[in-house]
């Protein structure tokens, strides 16, 4: 019997297994001729060490053969182990179509390495094997492929912590739950809660299904409860109630629609005019497409390839006053390795715009909450999806902004400015990544990087469009220069850098200084 589910298989003996299916026939039915000949022994006459010699030798002459032409072979039957509780037409469906689709030996290595991969992807088996044996003697040239599998040992796993942010000098609770293969699909539920003193909480609950019955695609249902508190930056505190249906799910693309009664209230009274006349309830109904690649060799210290990511939001699907626009998004990535001290070359274009839909659109206003932002503290190689951060800039601290309300009578100073986020938006960034010559660090994967990070937002809503200028939009660029130390971990890499800033506008909330963040992949 051969395994088949490590790719390395087809390149060495060892790696094959006790025997490969024999006899290797062509599609005639006619066994075909070996080419490597080698002296007939007894095998009952030899010794431990010998037979073994004599073992490798046949092993080896048949892998010779099978690097030098295709070797044609039938699949005649598919057999599933260990399915406890999965499905089998779940597995059938994930892996035995493509192993039966192959005609040689070679496509039916590489059919199995990829069958392997999709069982695993699944999240609810501890391994998988899959291998091949001989087919019935009386059909030469076929074989049987086995796939077994050890299902996860605990259905529910879990997960909690406490996480710091920087950028709002606050502090998180977070935690997860999940239940998986409940339904025998592969189903995973899952439930999760996240607390953050006098800024967010979320309570969330959702259910995937990767593939159900004659269903192509996954299915992807999530409910969940929201609060955030953006006082501190634009003077008003957010709750969305929101439902998410994922209706296509591939490796690329990705649709969903999402439904969200959301809230924004003042409980400071101090917000300004262009926040004041968001304030309420409505109802956000919108569908979002988004089409992505990402070739990058990691997604926290990436050496080489190159990621693309769109996305497209039509909201207000239904007559919802102030709700109705269109948000696109593009972010595009590259890294390039220099051969010397793992040195590599991240570069980064991110570009996005927000336009009200509707009769007179142009004199409208866009949702605050759906603009763009600039700033905040975590790094622009760890996020793939449109506008990255800025560093050296406070969350939200780039871009139109509007004076708080003052209260007559208690004090005549202007309680600082509100920032509105803007209808445009566009950010760069290069970013210079090496090891450090201590050997300590380089083996814990601490590296150092020099970074530039550049990016502006203007607002075109509300009539603003009239008074936008291409060239003064891009000289006023703001942009930022640094260097740091990078902490990588299993989860997140933790970042020390120094910052530097070359130019902000009057009302930026920046600072040259050190700074601490801390990013996740996405």
């Amino acid at each position: 019997m051969a395994d088949a589910s490590d790719p390395a298989a087809d390149q060495n003996p060892k790696n094959a297994g006790a025997h490969m299916p024999d006899p290797w026939a062509g599609s005639n039915g006619e066994t075909a001729e070996e080419e490597y000949e080698y002296e007939e022994v007894d095998e009952d006459e030899l010794d431990g060490p010998a037979a073994a010699a004599v073992e490798r030798e046949k092993v080896q002459s048949v892998f010779r053969r099978l690097s030098s032409n295709p070797v044609e072979i039938r699949v005649h039957d598919v057999i599933i182990r260990g399915n406890a509780k999965t499905k089998e037409q779940l597995i059938e469906a994930e892996a035995a179509d493509i192993l039966r689709a192959a005609t040689t030996v070679q496509d039916l290595l590489q059919a199995a390495t990829v069958a392997s991969a999709r069982l695993r992807e699944l999240d609810v088996f501890d391994a998988v094997n899959i291998t091949l044996d001989a087919g019935p003697p009386e059909l030469p040239g076929t074989t049987n492929v086995v796939i077994e599998v050890v299902e996860a040992t605990s259905a529910i796993t879990g997960n909690a912590g406490v996480f710091t942010k920087p950028e709002a000098k606050s502090w998180s609770l977070e935690g997860a739950l999940k239940l998986k293969n409940l339904a025998g699909y592969a189903d995973i539920w899952d439930a999760s809660v996240g607390y953050g003193w006098d800024q967010t909480s979320e309570v969330g609950v959702g259910v995937s299904v990767p593939r159900f019955k004659s269903i192509p695609t996954p299915l992807m249902t999530r409910a969940s409860l929201m609060s955030q508190d953006w006082l501190k930056f634009s003077s008003y505190k957010e709750r969305l109630l929101g439902l998410s249906l994922g209706l296509l799910s591939t490796r690329n693309h990705n649709l969903s629609y999402n439904l969200t009664w959301r809230t924004l209230t003042d409980p400071s009274q101090l917000a300004s005019k262009s926040i004041r006349r968001q304030l309420g309830h409505n109802l956000l109904s919108a569908m979002k497409y988004t089409y992505k690649i990402d070739q990058r060799d990691s997604r926290l210290r990436p050496t080489r390839g190159y990621a693309f990511q769109s996305a497209s939001q039509i909201g207000g699907l239904w007559d919802s006053k102030g709700l109705k626009f269109f948000r696109q998004e593009f972010d595009v990535r590259a890294a390039v390795p220099f051969g010397f001290y793992n040195a590599a070359l991240n570069v980064g274009l991110g570009a996005g715009v927000i336009l009200p839909l509707g009769r007179g659109f142009m004199d409208s206003s866009t949702p605050v909450t759906d603009r763009f932002n600039l700033g905040g503290h975590s790094s622009p190689v760890c996020s793939l999806g449109g506008i990255s951060s800025l560093l050296g800039f406070r969350t939200r601290g780039v871009g139109p902004t509007e004076a708080r309300r003052v209260v007559p009578g208690e004090s005549d100073t202007v309680p600082g400015r509100d920032y509105l986020g803007g209808d445009l938006a566009v950010s760069a960034f290069a970013d210079l990544s090496f090891d450090l010559p201590l050997k300590a660090f380089k083996d814990a994967g601490i590296h150092g990087h020099a970074f530039l990070t550049a990016g502006n937002v203007a607002k075109l809503s509300e009539g603003q469009y009239k008074n936008f200028s291409l060239d003064e939009f891009r000289r006023s660029f703001r942009s930022t220069a640094g260097v740091g130390i990078i902490l990588p971990t299993k989860l997140f890499r933790v970042e020390v850098n120094y910052c530097y800033i070359l130019k902000q506008a009057q009302h930026d909330s920046g600072k040259t200084g050190i700074q601490f963040s801390f990013s996740s992949p996405q």
